[in-house]
């Protein structure tokens, strides 16, 4: 959901809160689930299986890796679902013309720097900036380019647009804050 008038423009960041880390995590806790499982019944396998001393050397240490794949998926699953739920990397990008200002807020992770708020003044941005990769892993991305500091991504590297989109985007942004536009 974006915002837009004369003067203002705000654009809201979608961060990890989307149906594929969702999708992600599900399937990783199912997994990792049915990995301690299969490991815990081969461990108690072994006593009902004592007759059998050879079937016993097979199913032990199968059953001690299964339960380390196990509980090394719980817990990245649980990774997971702790960024799902703080919505890291969500925020908005704000320009103010009137004012002056930019400001481009994201939630990150726990701990004194969760809040990340990077301010300065519209004279100090110098262009827009469209990077393309193509390839294998295509990557297209708008950057803000400010003096001094570097540039600055607006869009994700995850974030499938097309050229025309991207392109679209840069224009109006550029038109907006009337800067040019770079392509890389």
């Amino acid at each position: 959901m974006n915002c837009r008038s004369e003067r203002i423009w705000i654009e809201l960041i979608t961060g990890s809160r989307k149906i594929s880390n969702l999708g992600w995590a599900i399937i990783l806790f199912i997994g990792s689930l049915g990995f301690v499982l299969v490991g815990i019944s081969s461990y108690l396998g072994r006593n009902f299986i004592s007759l059998f001393p050879p079937q016993q050397i097979l199913f032990f240490p199968q059953g001690i890796v299964m339960s380390f794949y196990g509980i090394a998926g719980l817990f990245i699953s649980s990774y997971l679902w702790c960024t799902i739920s703080l919505n890291v990397g969500s925020g908005y990008d704000f320009f103010d013309k009137k004012e002056g200002i930019v400001c481009i807020f994201r939630w990150g992770f726990p701990g004194k720097n969760r809040r990340i708020c990077l301010r300065f003044l519209i004279k100090d941005i110098q262009s827009i900036r469209i990077e393309f990769k193509e390839g294998i892993y295509t990557r297209r991305v708008l950057y803000l380019e400010i003096r001094g500091q570097g540039a600055i991504p607006l869009t994700r590297t995850d974030e499938n647009l097309t050229p025309r989109e991207i392109e679209q985007k840069a224009a109006e942004l550029a038109y907006f804050l009337r800067v040019p536009i770079e392509v890389f």
